[in-house]
C-alpha cells in the first residue's frame, strides 16, 4: 500500500540509515537532485567531524535505499539525492490512491466532547495531527457590527478566517465556525438613529451613518438590526462563509453577574475594574462603567463571558480572527483567562491588516458611516466570488492588501485565480476524453521520465508539507501561491506532451488526474470552485 505522504516515507527511511533525523528539501535547481538534505551540517558538531567528511557517510548510508538512484556531495556536505522513475512512480501512485484527500489529516469520525487537558498537551503542535493530537476548535470571524452591509474590509476577515478553519478541517480538526455580533451599546444606538432620523427626512447625527442602505432600512419601520443581520447572513454565505452558530452580546453582558466573583477587580472612581495588568495585560480595563456614564457593563465585560462561554462549551482551543487595531486584545484574553483559571494557551488571536481597492489607478475610499463605502455584495459583483475570495486570502494576514479590481475581474490567463482554474478545467477536458478511468496500477512507463513528468511529480508531493505549514502558521497564503507553481508545471508539462493516445497514456492520465485533485484541493481550502469547464 502507498504511504500517504511518499516524501516524508522516504525521510524517515533515510533517517533510520542514518541514525539521525533527515530533513529533505527540493533543490530548486534539478541538476543538484531530486532531493537533498543539510544533515552533514547539522550534526558535524555534535559528531565532531567535518561536515564534508560526515556527508560523505550520510551518502554512503543512504545510497543504497530503496528508490535512491545516486547520491553526491556538494559543497560543505549538501547530499544530493537522484531518485529512481520506478520510486516516482510509486509515489505517484500514493497521491492517485489519495484523490482528494491526499495531505490531509485522518478525521476522528468518534471526537466527542474532550475532558480537561493538561497544558502540555494543548501546547503540542497541530502539525501533523495524530489522533491524539486532533482538537476541536472553535474559529470566531467577521463579527462586524450590523450597522450595515458586509464591506470588502470585513471581507477579509471572513476570508482568511474561513480559509484557516478549511486548514483546520482538512488536518483531521473539529471546527466551528461562530459569528459574534454587537446587538446593544453606543454604535447600535448611533444607526438606530440614523435610521429614525432618515424616516423623519433629517440627516443623520454628525457621528451617525449615511448612505443609501441607510434610506432603503428608513422605508420600512422594523427594527432595522435583524433586517441588516439578515443582509448580512445572506451576504456570507453567498460568500461562501457558513456559520454554525451566531452570538449576541447583549446575552452574554446578561450573565456578567455570574464571572464577576472569579475575577481579580477593584473599584475606582464609581467604576468596576479589572485587574489585568497584573496578569500581562497592558491596562487595567474598566468592566461596569461608574452610575455618571450609565452604570451598565463595556464590552470588555462581554469579552469575559464571551471567553468563558467558549470553553466551557468544550472547546479545546477558541481561534478569534480580529482587525490589527485590536494588537493589544492578545494580552487581555490571556489575562482573563488566567483569571478564570483557564489555559491562555487554549486561545489565539489572528490579526489581519487592511485592504485597499484601485481601479483605473485610483484609490476607493471605505467608509461605512460616510456612505462612500464598497461592500462585499458589489464587490463580488463586479468580480465574482472566486476572484473575491482568492485576493482577500493570497497575502499574508500582516500585509495590508491592495486589489487591482480591474485585473480581479478579467477573465484571462494574467488573473492568477482564471489561470488556476483553467488548468483544472483543461485537465477535466482532457479526462472527458479519456477511454478509460486513470489507474493507480502499472504507471511505471517504459520510457525514462521526461524532466517534466518528474517535475510535475515532485510539485505534487510537496502539497502535504505545504497544507502543514500553511495550517500551524495560520497562512493560507501559502495555498494560492503553491497552486500557481502547480499550474505552471501543468502547462509545461502539456506543452511538451501528448496525453491521450501516447504510449505513456495511462501514466500521464494518472499524472493529470493526481494534478487536477491536488489543484481542486488547493481552490477548496481557500473558497474558490473548482470548474470542469471555463
Amino acid at each position: 500500500m502507498p504511504a500517504a505522504d511518499p516524501v516524508a516515507r522516504l525521510a524517515a527511511e533515510l533517517s533510520e540509515a542514518v541514525g539521525a533525523p533527515i530533513e529533505l528539501e527540493r533543490p530548486s535547481d534539478p541538476a543538484h537532485g531530486d532531493y537533498a538534505t543539510n544533515a552533514a551540517l547539522r550534526l558535524a558538531p555534535e559528531r565532531r567531524q567535518s561536515p564534508r567528511e560526515l556527508g560523505e557517510e550520510i551518502a554512503a548510508s543512504v545510497a543504497s535505499a530503496p528508490g535512491v538512484e545516486r547520491t553526491e556531495i556538494a559543497g560543505p556536505g549538501f547530499v544530493n539525492l537522484w531518485l529512481t522513475d520506478a520510486w516516482l512512480a510509486d509515489a505517484l501512485a500514493a497521491i492517485v490512491e489519495r484523490g482528494r484527500d491526499f495531505g490531509a489529516g485522518e478525521p476522528n469520525a468518534s471526537l466527542a466532547m474532550p475532558a480537561k487537558r493538561s497544558r502540555d498537551s494543548l501546547a503540542r503542535p497541530l502539525i501533523p495531527v495524530e489522533p491524539e493530537c486532533r482538537e476541536r476548535i472553535q474559529v470566531e470571524m467577521v463579527s462586524a457590527n450590523p450597522t450595515g452591509p458586509i464591506t470588502v474590509a470585513a471581507a477579509r476577515n471572513g476570508a482568511y478566517g474561513d480559509s484557516v478553519a478549511r486548514l483546520l478541517e482538512f488536518a483531521g480538526h473539529q471546527v466551528e465556525r461562530e459569528y459574534y455580533y454587537n446587538d446593544s451599546g453606543t454604535q447600535m444606538e448611533k444607526f438606530r438613529a440614523s435610521v429614525e432620523a432618515r424616516r423623519r427626512g433629517e440627516e443623520p447625527p454628525e457621528d451617525g451613518y449615511r448612505g443609501a442602505y441607510v434610506d432603503e432600512l428608513a422605508a420600512s419601520d422594523e427594527d432595522p438590526v435583524p433586517r441588516m443581520l439578515e443582509q448580512v447572513e445572506r451576504t456570507l454565505d453567498r460568500f461562501r462563509v457558513h456559520f454554525d452558530s451566531w452570538a449576541l452580546q447583549s446575552e452574554l453582558e446578561g450573565r456578567l453577574d455570574e464571572f464577576l466573583p472569579r475575577l481579580d477587580t477593584y473599584e475606582k472612581d464609581g467604576a468596576i475594574w479589572a485587574r489585568s495588568s497584573k496578569y500581562g495585560d497592558d491596562d487595567d480595563r474598566v468592566l461596569v462603567r461608574s452610575p455618571e456614564r450609565g452604570g451598565g457593563p463595556t464590552y470588555r465585560a462581554a469579552d469575559v463571558v464571551y471567553l468563558a462561554d467558549k470553553l466551557e462549551r468544550g472547546f479545546d482551543r477558541a481561534v478569534y480572527v480580529l482587525g490589527a487595531d485590536h494588537h493589544g486584545t492578545r494580552r487581555w484574553y490571556a489575562a482573563v483567562a488566567q483569571m478564570l483559571g483557564y489555559d491562555p494557551e487554549r486561545l489565539e488571536v489572528l490579526l489581519y491588516q487592511l485592504v485597499h481597492l484601485t481601479s483605473g489607478g485610483r484609490q476607493r475610499k471605505i467608509s461605512k458611516r460616510r456612505g462612500d463605502v464598497v461592500f462585499l455584495d458589489d464587490f463580488m459583483d463586479e468580480v465574482g466570488v472566486d476572484a473575491a475570495r482568492w485576493y482577500l486570502v493570497n497575502r499574508g494576514p500582516d500585509q495590508t492588501i491592495e486589489i487591482d479590481v480591474d485585473l480581479a475581474a478579467e477573465r484571462s490567463q494574467k488573473n492568477p485565480v482564471y489561470y488556476v482554474q483553467y488548468a483544472h478545467a483543461r485537465i477535466a477536458g482532457i479526462l472527458r476524453n479519456a477511454s478509460a478511468e486513470p489507474s493507480g496500477e502499472d504507471l511505471l512507463p517504459s520510457e525514462p521520465l521526461a524532466p517534466e513528468e518528474r517535475g510535475l511529480i515532485k510539485r505534487l508531493l510537496e502539497f502535504p508539507a505545504i497544507a502543514a505549514e500553511a495550517t500551524e502558521r495560520r497562512g493560507p497564503q501559502g495555498i494560492p501561491v503553491f497552486a500557481i507553481r502547480v499550474a505552471d508545471d501543468f502547462h509545461r508539462f502539456y506543452h511538451e506532451h501528448r496525453v491521450l493516445g501516447s504510449d505513456a497514456e495511462a501514466f500521464r492520465l494518472a499524472l493529470v488526474r493526481a494534478t487536477q485533485n491536488v489543484i481542486a484541493c488547493c481552490l477548496d481550502l481557500v473558497g474558490v470552485e473548482a470548474p470542469e469547464r471555463m
